[in-house]
């Protein structure tokens, strides 16, 4: 029998994109089903290694993506709110989680896929409630990934006559190295395990491999599925890139140990197999997840092995930026308010260094176009952000309880200086994006463009600084000099435009580097606003 390979191919790359695509659907439908909290979620509940776990098992099933739970943790502890320990068990159970995928692919229900889809798509089109229409993008992803993988069951029916395909199995049986290898290349290329297991199941149900053969793919796919960590780690802090490190280690750790008990662990998935009377597909699902699970128990009292071994294998000091509040105590807002208000006093100074800091770095970045600068920036201005919503609802707490006329000046104060703070954060952001589109289109800005940044953005971040020592020592003197200085970056934003214009005029500035320009020194004017409003603020200017 002759193969058709335009059908054939077509019909499993065809099926290979409505599984994946029908596999993102499913999660983001279970995503917003759960009210998009993962982040929230992953942050409360790792207090230690083994809550990882559990978490990022949660996580991985709610989103059908251990890829993507792995990528949210390298961001959360590049940001500094999860420790590299509690890293190391959330990417732990995110393997496991990802295993649910082909428990419901061994569920075999894709004689029902088509009707599956029409339910989905009738509760997708037809009711405007967010709830309603979001389980009826899960049960569409459902039926669409079951329609998929019969897609690629079919197609691959004809390689059963194929006879280099079969000796080809053959050789991944009697040297499961190849298996693995095959299994790493393919999840690399398609960025998903799922995808690639299910394909898998496939193979193996229609008789076209051997369980020998399958499981060192099955444990290759979990090698190939670290590369998304991996690009998520690129030009990340050092502590996301030990964080993806140690994903790809204790993968490819784990089918080091299962390639040596090769023989025992398939005599095991044999003996599971009848012992359950388990179809195919179901067999590959239970491998799938006996593998991932042992291999947790495994590596779990190693977790503090691989924090050292990543450690010294990508070395460096880690700057992260702390998101959590350190000062803000909710017992005392009730026991004594008047402490309460100088624990968030503290924290908003914190807050107000903070913006400093960021402001420093976004100069840094203007000046050298180095992106380590930009990334601090943007962590800063994430940080100060949370900062914001904690200080304010502690405030607010705050505000509910009896407080005498001094403390509700106090507490006045502190209201109106977080949001000029958290303001600042916003415009030096607006200044990362400028560089960054300055950047990208490669445009240059001359040197006497360069002289008038530099004289705008030391202006500005020493008044800044002043604006946040007047509030934390309460100096009147400091606060009115915050205002003269204010004044003065006013008249330079005006002169400094007036400087551009004369230089697009005579043509040594492009019309591009001038909007560039301007708008950069647009956003330092305001944050001058927002110093002064703080001066203001101490000075009693405000009501």
């Amino acid at each position: 029998m002759e193969i058709d390979w335009q059908q054939m191919l077509f019909q499993f790359f065809g099926g290979l994109g409505i599984f994946l695509f029908a596999i993102k659907y499913m999660g983001d439908g279970l995503q917003k089903a759960a009210g998009d909290r993962l982040r929230e979620i992953l942050d409360r509940f790792t207090t230690n290694p083994f809550m990882g776990i559990l978490v990022g098992i949660v996580v991985t099933v709610l989103i059908q993506s251990s890829s993507g739970t792995t990528v949210i943790t390298v961001g959360l502890v590049s940001a500094g709110f999860m420790t590299l320990r509690q890293a190391i068990g959330v990417i732990m159970g995110a393997n496991i989680g990802t295993t649910v995928t082909a428990f419901i692919i061994g569920l075999d229900v894709g004689a029902y896929a088509l009707p599956i889809m029409a339910v989905g798509s009738f509760l997708i089109f037809f009711f405007k409630k967010d709830k309603i229409r979001n389980l009826g993008e899960v049960i569409f992803g459902f039926g669409g990934l079951f329609l998929g993988l019969e897609m690629m069951s079919d197609g691959m029916k004809p390689l059963r006559t194929l006879e280099s395909f079969s000796e080809f199995t053959l050789s991944m049986g009697e040297h499961p190295l190849l298996g693995v290898v095959a299994g790493t290349i393919f999840t690399l290329i398609v960025q998903s395990s799922s995808a690639t297991v299910g394909i898998l199941q496939g193979l193996y149900s229609e008789h076209l491999i051997d369980l020998k053969a399958a499981l060192p793919i099955l444990f290759g796919d979990n090698i190939g599925t670290t590369i998304t960590a991996i690009l998520a780690a690129l030009g990340a802090s050092v502590a996301a890139r030990r964080a993806a490190a140690t994903h790809v280690l204790f993968n490819i750790f784990g089918t080091i140990i299962f390639l040596v008990l090769l023989t025992p662990f398939t005599i095991y998935v044999e003996w599971l197999s009848g012992l359950l009377n388990l179809e195919e597909k179901m067999q590959i699902a239970f491998a799938h997840g006996s593998f991932n699970i042992a291999n947790t128990m495994i590596q779990f009292p190693l977790i503090g092995v691989w924090a050292y071994v990543v450690t010294k294998l990508i070395p460096g000091k880690d700057v992260t930026i702390e998101y959590r509040p350190k000062h803000l105590d909710p017992h005392f807002i009730q026991q004594s308010p008047s402490v309460a208000i100088g624990q968030a006093k503290e924290e908003l100074i914190r807050t107000g260094n903070y913006a400093v800091q960021g402001l420093e770095e976004t100069y840094k970045y203007v000046k050298t176009g180095d992106k380590q600068h930009a990334e601090t920036a943007n962590q800063i201005e994430a940080a100060i952000n949370n900062l914001d919503r904690e200080i304010t609802k502690y405030l607010v707490e705050i505000s509910s309880v009896n407080i005498s006329a001094l403390e509700s000046s106090r507490h006045a104060l502190l209201m109106d200086s977080i949001r000029d703070i958290e303001r600042i954060g916003d415009h030096f952001e607006n200044i990362v994006e400028l560089t960054d589109l300055r950047e990208t289109n490669k445009v240059v800005l001359t040197d006497d463009a360069m002289e008038d940044l530099d004289n705008m953005f030391t202006l500005t971040i020493e008044t800044v600084e002043k604006a946040i020592q007047a509030l934390n020592t309460n100096d009147v003197e400091l606060a009115k000099k915050v205002a003269e200085q204010e004044d003065l970056i006013d008249k330079m934003e005006r002169k400094y435009r007036k400087n551009h214009i004369i230089r697009t005029n005579e043509g040594s500035c492009s019309v591009q580097s001038g909007m560039i320009f301007v708008d950069i020194v647009s956003n330092l004017e305001r944050i001058g606003d927002h110093a002064v409003n703080i001066a203001d603020a101490v000075l009693g200017k405000r009501g």
